[in-house]
């Protein structure tokens, strides 16, 4: 079982950039896939970034170039850096966490676990 807390959102102008961060408790945060997916209002779920166990990268095409997701695993801690914003990423972030074999239910926002999410706002 793993527990997720979130923090660094804001509201920020175009252009601009936020780091947002998650402290993983629970099991080996090492063991599992770990990502972020956003959800805007009356929006769907999309999956922002994900990194797996062996530090394996994938990004929403989208959003390639401008995000950048991280790990420091002495620190038990996951980050999303967020360069350029525009006001489509204004959504709450949630990071999330699965077995390491399903990183793609973190992708398609439906992951085993997920923290509160923390709201970001660019206008």
């Amino acid at each position: 079982h793993v527990q997720l807390v979130e923090s660094g959102g804001g509201s920020v102008q175009p252009g601009g950039s936020l780091r947002l961060s998650c402290v993983v408790s629970g099991d080996t945060a090492s063991t599992y896939c770990m990502g972020w997916f956003r959800q805007a209002p009356g929006q769907l779920r999309e999956g922002v970034a994900v990194i797996d166990s062996d530090g394996d990268i994938a990004y929403a095409d989208s959003l390639k170039g401008r995000f950048t997701i991280s790990a420091d695993n002495a620190k038990n801690t996951l980050y999303l850096q967020m360069n350029n914003l525009k006001p489509e990423d204004t959504a709450m972030y949630y990071c999330a966490a699965d077995v390491r074999s399903s990183c793609r239910n973190i992708v398609v926002g439906s992951p085993n676990w997920w923290g509160q999410g923390t709201q970001v706002t660019v206008s």
